[in-house]
C-alpha cells in the first residue's frame, strides 16, 4: 500500500509547473468495453504541457470466463504541442491490479504492479469530445497464489503467494473517448 501511495503523489506532483486545472475530461476505453471490462477515467490538466490521467477498470466473469479483476491506472502526460488534450503525447503510466482468474485448469489469484512509458495521438472530433490512440509497454511485477483448480491446498486465504515474477508488458492501449467537461 505505501508503494501506491507514493506513485499516486509522485503522479499528482510531477507535472505542476502551476496548479490551474484549465481543463477536465472524463473518458472511457472502448477496446476494454470489447473485452467486457467496463472503465471509467478523469484527465485533468496541471500545466501549459502537462495532464495527469486517473483511470479504473474491472470485470467479473467476462464472457463467462471465470476471471476477476479490479485495476487502477494513474499516468502523467508530457504534450509536444503546448496544448493539453490535442495532438501527440509521451507519459509515464503506472497500474495497480488485484486479479483471481482460472486459466487452462490453474487458478491465479494474487496482485500485479505495472511501470511503464506510453505514447498516444489525440484527436479533436468536436469540441468537447476527442478521441485518443494510445499504446504503452513497461515492466509487470506480480506476486500471486497458483494452484490447479482440483488441489485444495492454497485455497486457504492464510497461505503465502507460492509464485512471483516480472514480465514485459503492454502497458497500455486504448482506442478512448473524451468529454470535456470545462
Amino acid at each position: 500500500m505505501t508503494v501506491f501511495c507514493a506513485m499516486l503523489l509522485f503522479f499528482l506532483f510531477a507535472g505542476q509547473q502551476e496548479a490551474r486545472a484549465q481543463q477536465v475530461g472524463v473518458k472511457t476505453n472502448a477496446l476494454m468495453w470489447a473485452a467486457m471490462t467496463p472503465n471509467f477515467g478523469c484527465e485533468l490538466v496541471v500545466g501549459e504541457h502537462s495532464s495527469i490521467d486517473f483511470s479504473a477498470f474491472g470485470h467479473y466473469k467476462p464472457y463467462g470466463m471465470d476471471s476477476k479483476l479490479i485495476a487502477f491506472q494513474p499516468e502523467y502526460r508530457y504534450w509536444f504541442n503546448g496544448r493539453p488534450m490535442i495532438r501527440e503525447y509521451v507519459g509515464a503510466a503506472a497500474m495497480v491490479a488485484n486479479y483471481d482468474m482460472n486459466v487452462r485448469n490453474f487458478v491465479y489469484s494474487g496482485n500485479a504492479a505495472s511501470l511503464g512509458l506510453s505514447g498516444g495521438y489525440v484527436f479533436l472530433l468536436s469540441k468537447n469530445w476527442r478521441l485518443d490512440l494510445s499504446a504503452g509497454f513497461g515492466f509487470l511485477f506480480f506476486f500471486h497464489k497458483q494452484y490447479y483448480e482440483t488441489d485444495d491446498y492454497y485455497v486457504d486465504a492464510s497461505q503465502a503467494y507460492n509464485a512471483w515474477g516480472y514480465k514485459l508488458f503492454p502497458a497500455k492501449l486504448g482506442i478512448s473517448f473524451t468529454y470535456i467537461i470545462r
